[in-house]
């Protein structure tokens, strides 16, 4: 039985009736009993009909996620372990594939996996998690025993070292929590290629699991082009594309450490150096001065950081997201194509692609899109969860 309840104000039911997971504090009515952050709470309509079961956050403007529709079910350590394991199953398919060409990829997807606020993402031997809010933070012991369980995989690293986690009211934390301590570099395999990942202090996770399937595509443009990798970090489209034999590929990133590991993915993948060329500075900064220089590219990749984490600096991230996709146009050849990609959630598929087809208005370029590109399967998107949808790619040629 759950002690403490959240009232919503009249109305403000509708989004739950059609299973978003969020309940935003606007909505909330009067909250009874008193509950602790992270501790369950029975979600109520302003009528009293019992609608879910959600983990409560005081202090974010987030102030409830839900655990489940179904409020006799007790959420306990169980329950999570039921759902965990629903997670990990739902991906058995997908895995079979992937198991004879990666060992690393994301088994837990928060609120897409009904388990909002966890991240676990598999690296060779090694599970990184990502708890994110309250309700994750509460059950961290049961979760994490589960994962163990679930897995067989007994080292356990985590990278609550985020922002989203001061919106909660929660510091920021990472390090080991259980099994042996990792490497400072863990050699993972990728469709054939090799990467090393620091799990402890990478960016994310430690790699762009996400990508995995976008970087794959860059095999079939790569021939004997030269190529521009914007924000390559520790190099993921840079290795694809000198396997699949690209004349030269230049890549930018304002980050040495990324960069030096960037370098290290060519050696252990037996590529050769001579045609690989390094940039540390800010991307905006180098694509003017390409710009200034004339210099022109046959393929260019737009992989930036999260330019809008929140609703509100949407306004702003359109104009970073038009400004850079603009410089690319001006430096892409004639007949070139423009790898673009957008991670903010806040900015939808048609949005990104009419930010990028402004760019192009404005560049003077006829630009065509051949493909669009989302996160990859293991990121499932939930129906009833638009968010999930965080990552929008448009393979482009001018």
């Amino acid at each position: 039985m759950i002690d403490n309840e959240l009232i919503l104000k009249p109305g403000r039911d509708r989004s739950l009736l059609r299973k978003h997971p969020w309940i935003f504090s606007g909505a909330v009515s009067k909250v009874i009993g008193d509950p602790e952050p992270g501790s369950t709470i029975l979600i109520r309509s302003a009528e009293g009909k019992a609608l879910a079961s959600a983990a409560y956050s005081p202090k974010s403007n987030i102030q409830a996620r839900i655990w489940s529709w179904d409020i006799s079910e007790e959420i306990n350590a169980q329950y999570l372990n039921n759902k965990l394991r629903i997670a990990i199953d739902s991906r058995r398919i997908m895995l079979n594939i992937l198991n004879d060409s990666t060992n690393a990829y994301r088994i837990i997807f928060s609120e897409s996996d009904e388990l909002p606020g966890i991240i676990a993402d598999r690296y060779d031997n090694w599970l990184v998690v990502q708890l994110l809010t309250s309700g994750a933070e509460f059950w961290k012991d049961e979760i994490c025993a589960s994962l163990m369980e679930l897995t067989g995989i007994n080292n356990i690293y985590e990278r609550s070292d985020v922002d989203v986690r001061r919106l909660e009211d929660l510091n920021e934390r990472k390090g080991l929590i259980s099994g042996i301590e990792p490497p400072d570099l863990i050699e993972i395999s990728e469709n054939g290629n090799k990467f090393l990942v620091d799990i402890k202090n990478g960016q994310k996770t430690g790699f762009y699991l996400d990508q995995r399937d976008n970087r794959k595509k860059i095999i079939l443009y790569a021939k004997n082009r030269s190529i521009l990798n914007c924000f390559s970090y520790t190099g993921g489209f840079t290795v694809y594309a000198l396997n699949a034999k690209a004349k030269e590929v230049t890549s930018i990133d304002s980050s040495s450490e990324a960069l030096q590991i960037a370098k290290s993915n060519l050696v252990v993948n037996g590529l050769d150096l001579q045609k690989a060329q390094w940039i540390e500075n800010d991307v905006f900064t180098q694509l003017r001065r390409f710009r200034d220089e004339g210099r022109q590219f046959d393929l260019i990749i737009l992989d930036p950081p999260k330019f809008a984490p929140t609703i509100s600096q949407v306004p702003k991230a359109a104009r970073g997201y038009k400004d850079i996709n603009l410089l690319a146009f001006k430096l892409l050849k004639p007949e070139g194509i423009l790898f673009t990609f957008s991670c903010s959630g806040g900015i939808s598929m048609e949005l990104f692609q009419k930010i990028v087809a402004d760019a192009a208005l404005d560049a003077g370029a006829h630009v065509k899109v051949i493909e669009k590109l989302h996160q990859a399967a293991d990121h499932p998107i939930a129906l009833n969860f638009p968010e999930s949808e965080y990552l929008k790619g448009l393979i482009c040629q001018k």
